[in-house]
């Protein structure tokens, strides 16, 4: 079977190849793959083995990145909500008792 001219394994951040390496071992340690005994080369390892190191490693870096957005999301809640409630902001009445009464002539007192 003929390969693709582009492939889609290639590291697109290739400052991330350390860590990606990293997580790749580690992860085979977890799942029980012994790379010293492929002589700390994963390239002739069973398909079986590499796709459970493989889905391990796409496992933690969909929840990294879903704890990215989560945190992304907070921070620009955050912002909003700080940035709503400053002084001389839009919408942010800086006299608040001029709307207040403290009676209420349709109240009697007994």
């Amino acid at each position: 079977m003929a390969r693709r001219s582009n492939n889609s394994n290639r590291i697109l951040n290739p400052q991330a190849r350390q860590a990606l390496d990293q997580m790749k071992y580690e992860i085979a340690s977890q799942v029980g793959v012994d790379y010293n005994s492929y002589g700390g080369y994963l390239g002739d390892i069973p398909a079986r083995e590499a796709g459970r190191i493989g889905g391990q490693m796409v496992k933690q870096m969909i929840a990294a990145a879903e704890q990215s957005l989560i945190s992304q999301t907070v921070a620009g809640a955050q912002a909003s909500f700080n940035q709503a409630l400053k002084p001389g902001h839009v919408g942010f009445n800086t006299d608040v008792t001029s709307s207040f009464s403290t009676t209420n002539p349709t109240l009697t007192r007994s």
